[in-house]
């Protein structure tokens, strides 16, 4: 009998079980995870969990009982200490071995935090990954406290949506010249940047941090130029790194991320690696896609390949992010685009920014305008590009593009 062995719990994980089990393999699966519960939907912690809208079971991906019912052993709150790899065998935190025959790593990544000395003892700051961060989090979330959020990604953008709506003072800023720089264009930076400024979120763009100190019952934040910031805690979204160092130190390739080919397989033929932590050939570029949708088919590919299924990942990217009543639905990734187009939706307030690179249609950000969205999915996936005066023109039916 072949041991499967998955470590990490995010949303690769179960994607890849349920392949496992679809394709009826004929082996023992061990998923393994440090945290106290199964894997479970990230992207509503920061939103409907932290609002206190959902409970711990609600966020669950399988319920607790899918794994035993499907004999899936799971080992909770254990760490893989070492992969032993002449050996195929894993080193637990309780001391034991595992051996395994193909293994799965879906470790994630780690948020990236500010060094020590930029933070002065008793300022309390939080970053925003997992469950145990919210938990921690929560019980500061008390209308009229003053949040200072750093970081303009969506991560600190949903944060101040949340805050703001519970009541808090929220500000945020941002060390680039705009939100978002790193991953959307002017146009969506714009627009996102006055939505949350008329909802009464304070936004500080191109303003480098100094330290935080603390000042009597409060803190402040001190910039390299500009006035202090008075706050009472702070939350830190500037980014991510992918969890690799258990790769690395059993000399698995390492670029931006345990690097992966098409077929999710890393430098050793039976060790594989999904999402977050993950790197890959797209577009020419080697990449790592920070989203569910890249977790949940790049695992699926991983354990078809695993279990002796050859598949390829192709992937078309796709993103979104919920802000107050605002969807941001994303198709595609806008590198190299040189041109943006904004096209009206049907609904009030409804639009979206159409990227372009040259002549061809790249990525395509919409905002409570989901028929743009598929669309847009659509066209990428067809591997079409409307032209630029046809998406310029509202009332031509991108859509018919696909017939």
């Amino acid at each position: 009998m072949k041991n499967i062995v998955i470590v990490g719990g995010g949303h690769a994980a179960p994607a890849a079980i349920s392949k496992f089990l679809d394709l009826q393999f004929d082996g023992k699966i061990t998923l393994i995870t440090n945290e106290s519960i199964p894997p479970y939907h990230r992207p509503p912690l920061s939103k409907k969990y932290l609002m206190g809208e959902m409970e711990t079971d609600d966020l669950l991906i399988k319920s607790r009982s899918y794994y035993e019912t499907n004999g899936i052993e799971l080992k909770l709150s254990t760490e893989v200490v070492k992969i032993n790899r002449g050996e195929k065998t894993l080193a637990l935190s309780d001391g034991s071995e595992l051996p395994y025959d193909k293994l799965l790593l879906t470790t994630g990544s780690i948020p990236r935090t500010l060094p020590d000395s930029m933070v002065e003892e008793g300022v309390t700051t939080f970053t925003l990954r997992n469950l145990a961060d919210v938990d921690r989090i929560k019980p500061y979330f008390e209308p009229g406290k003053r949040v200072l959020i750093i970081g303009g990604g969506y991560i600190g953008l949903e944060a101040a949506a949340v805050a703001n709506t519970l009541e808090l003072d929220a500000t945020l800023i941002e060390a680039a010249p705009r939100i978002l720089q790193r991953v959307a264009a002017e146009e969506t930076s714009a627009f996102l940047r006055e939505f949350h400024k008329g909802k009464g979120v304070t936004i500080f763009e191109d303003r480098r941090l100094k330290e935080l100190v603390k000042q009597g019952d409060h803190a402040a934040a001190i910039f390299e130029d500009g006035d202090p910031v008075s706050f009472d805690f702070a939350l830190v979204g500037i980014g991510v790194n992918p969890a690799t160092m258990l790769a690395e130190e059993a000399g698995i390739n390492i670029e931006n991320g345990i690097r992966v080919d098409d077929r999710a397989c890393t430098s050793d033929p039976d060790i594989f690696a999904a999402g977050d932590c993950a790197s890959f050939s797209y577009g020419g570029e080697l990449t790592r896609l920070e989203s569910v949708q890249n977790a949940n088919d790049q695992a699926v590919v991983a354990a078809s390949n695993m279990a002796g299924t050859e598949a390829i990942y192709t992937p078309v990217p796709w993103f979104w992010s919920d802000q107050y009543d605002l969807k941001l639905q994303i198709a595609g990734l806008n590198r190299g685009a040189d041109k943006v187009v904004m096209r009206p939706g049907k609904r009030e307030g409804s639009r979206s920014h159409w990227y372009f690179a040259g002549e061809t249609f790249i990525a395509v950000d919409a905002f409570n305008d989901a028929a743009a969205f598929m669309t847009g999915k659509r066209l990428l996936e067809a591997g079409k590009s409307p032209s630029l005066s046809d998406v310029e023109n509202p009332d031509f039916q991108l859509k018919a593009l696909l017939r």
